[in-house]
């Protein structure tokens, strides 16, 4: 019996994660099962945070106990005066690296929020709920309401628009992260809020640097994005003239100008009228005469009348806050 060769070993990759080696092993027939690779940690994260939090330390320190010393300087003696400033930019120094460091959790607990209150909202309110009622009353009431959702079919329309606010923004992070992220330290854009719309969803992100409209815009990239969403098209336009950074995702899902609409012009039709009533003869297109059209006389210059203003023509009215794009 042969002994089986083991090959674990510990090698920086070339993106300064770690990378760990499968042992080599022998396999039935004879041949050999060589050692694979497999990257345990793909990015420094947790080095490049430490390094970010102690520069900000630093410099928040020397900053704030430059200005705080100054300042403190003025109402006490100087040396106290300076000790006030290092404590207070210790302190704002200490308050800023412990934000940069736990930064990437703060990303997290944003990207779950939605789904952190609705649970905290179940929880809580079903709690409050067997509290201020009998058990009955309560079975009663959650049945009745998950009844009417699903019996009620503008309550399951608003149940599945939310579900999928909440759904598209998780697929949007996954696709940023799989081929859209493409900055030095892979940070992903801000995927801000969503909301339902006519023809599917409507995404607001907000790009970090290195990334922008034009990278979006690349041939097969919006296809990918749609893929990603389980939808049939995904288009991305500015949100506005003021930053560039702030785009808006529509994810369409369906085409709601498409259905079939039901006309209620056959039902004016009177129900004694024939079938074949007699309609007026088209009348052929007719040609411009220009001996007919009247001739105005012009103005000459030397004439200095006024001519009256046109009266302004009243606005149009608004269309009650709906949006045509919503249905693009």
């Amino acid at each position: 019996m042969r002994p089986r060769t083991c090959s674990t070993q510990l090698q920086p990759s070339g993106e300064g994660g770690i990378v760990v080696s499968k042992p080599t092993r022998r396999t039935l027939g004879g041949g050999t099962n060589k050692g694979q690779t497999v990257t345990v940690i793909e990015a420094p994260t947790r080095y490049n945070q430490r390094r970010k939090a102690i520069i900000t330390f630093w410099v928040t320190l020397l900053v704030t106990a430059l200005l705080g010393g100054t300042v403190a300087s003025h109402y006490l003696h100087p040396i106290l005066g300076i000790l006030v400033g290092i404590a207070a930019g210790v302190f704002v120094g200490a308050f800023f690296a412990a934000l940069v460091i736990i930064w990437p959790i703060v990303r997290i607990i944003w990207w779950w929020l939605p789904e952190i209150l609705l649970g905290g909202f179940l929880v809580y309110g079903w709690t409050w709920l067997m509290l201020s009622t009998p058990l009955w009353l309560s079975l009663a009431v959650v049945a009745g309401v998950a009844g009417g959702i699903a019996v009620v079919r503008a309550a399951r329309l608003a149940v599945m628009s939310a579900y999928w606010c909440l759904a598209v923004r998780h697929r949007l992070r996954l696709c940023f992260a799989a081929f859209v992220a493409n900055n030095r330290q892979g940070t992903l854009p801000m995927i801000l809020f969503a909301r339902p719309t006519p023809a599917g969803e409507r995404v607001w992100i907000w790009l970090r640097p290195g990334l922008s409209l034009h990278d979006l815009e690349q041939p097969g990239q919006l296809q990918k994005l749609a893929v990603g969403c389980w939808a049939n098209e995904v288009r991305v336009m500015p949100s506005g003239r003021k930053y560039a950074a702030l785009l808006r995702l529509d994810v369409i899902r369906r085409e709601p100008l498409g259905d079939t609409v039901l006309s209620n012009l056959p039902d004016l039709v009177p129900d004694d009228m024939p079938a074949n009533a007699p309609t007026s003869p088209a009348v052929p297109p007719l040609g411009v005469n220009l001996v007919d059209v009247p001739v105005s006389p012009r103005r000459s210059p030397d004439n200095k009348e006024t001519r009256p203003r046109r009266a302004r023509q009243p606005e149009a009215p608004s269309s009650n806050g709906i949006d045509p794009s919503d249905y693009a």
